[in-house]
C-alpha cells in the first residue's frame, strides 16, 4: 500500500499486520484535519484510496484461501492413498483404480505390489518417492497448507476490521464536512437576519 499515512488521528500507534496497514480510528475530526494538514475532501480522497487497498489485498487473500481449501482436501486424498497402497503391499492383491488423465477423462488402473509412488509437484513435475517418503511429504505440505489457511483466516479478520474502521472514519469525515458546511451556511443568514 503506497499511500503515506497522514498524522494526528487519534488512537493506537499504526502498525500492520503482514505488510496490511491498520486503520486508525479517529476520535476528533477537526484535531485530525489541523494536524494532518488535510482539507475535508483530501481526508476522504485518502481514506477512500486506502479502502480501495484494502478491497485490493481482501480480493488476492480471498484467492489464496480458496486454493488452500482445494488443496487440503486434495493433499488429504492423497495420503489416503498412499495409505492403502501400503496396507496393501505384501497381500499379493493388486488394486484396481481410477485415476483422471485430464479433466474429464478418467482410466482404469490395476495397481501391484509397489514400494513407491509418484507425485505431482507442480510446474509439469512429477518425482517418484517411496511409500514413507511420500507419506511424510504430503504430511509436512498437508500442516503447511493447515497453518497457511489459519494465518490468511487471521490476515482476513484483520483485513475486515482495517476495512470497518476506514468505512467509519469516511463517514465521520463526510458527517464533519456537511456539518461545517451547514454552519458556515447558517452563520451568514444569522447575521443578516440580525442586521435586519
Amino acid at each position: 500500500m503506497s499511500s503515506s499515512s497522514p498524522s494526528g488521528s487519534g488512537g493506537d500507534d499504526l502498525s500492520e499486520r503482514r505488510g496490511i496497514p491498520a486503520a486508525k480510528f479517529i476520535q476528533d475530526v477537526e484535531t485530525y484535519l489541523s494536524q494532518s494538514g488535510f482539507d475535508s475532501n483530501s481526508a476522504l480522497a485518502f481514506h477512500q484510496e486506502r479502502l480501495q487497498q484494502y478491497k485490493v489485498v481482501e480480493m488476492k487473500l480471498l484467492a489464496q484461501q480458496r486454493d488452500l481449501q482445494a488443496k487440503i482436501p486434495d493433499i488429504e486424498k492423497c495420503l489416503e492413498v498412499v495409505a492403502t497402497l501400503e496396507a496393501r503391499k505384501g497381500t499379493g492383491e493388486s488394486l484396481l483404480a481410477d485415476f483422471e488423465v485430464s479433466e474429464g477423462i478418467y482410466s482404469r488402473a490395476c495397481i501391484e505390489d509397489t514400494d513407491s509412488v509418484c507425485l505431482w509437484l507442480g510446474a509439469n513435475v512429477m518425482l517418484e518417492y517411496s511409500c514413507e517418503e511420500a507419506t511424510a511429504l504430503l504430511r509436512n505440505n498437508l500442516e503447511n497448507a493447515k497453518a497457511s489457511l489459519d494465518v490468511l483466516v487471521a490476515d482476513l479478520q484483520f483485513l475486515r476490521d482495517q476495512v470497518t474502521v476506514t468505512q467509519v472514519t469516511i463517514a465521520r469525515i463526510y458527517n464533519y464536512d456537511v456539518h461545517q458546511r451547514r454552519v458556515k451556511q447558517v452563520t451568514p443568514t444569522a447575521i443578516a437576519a440580525a442586521d435586519a
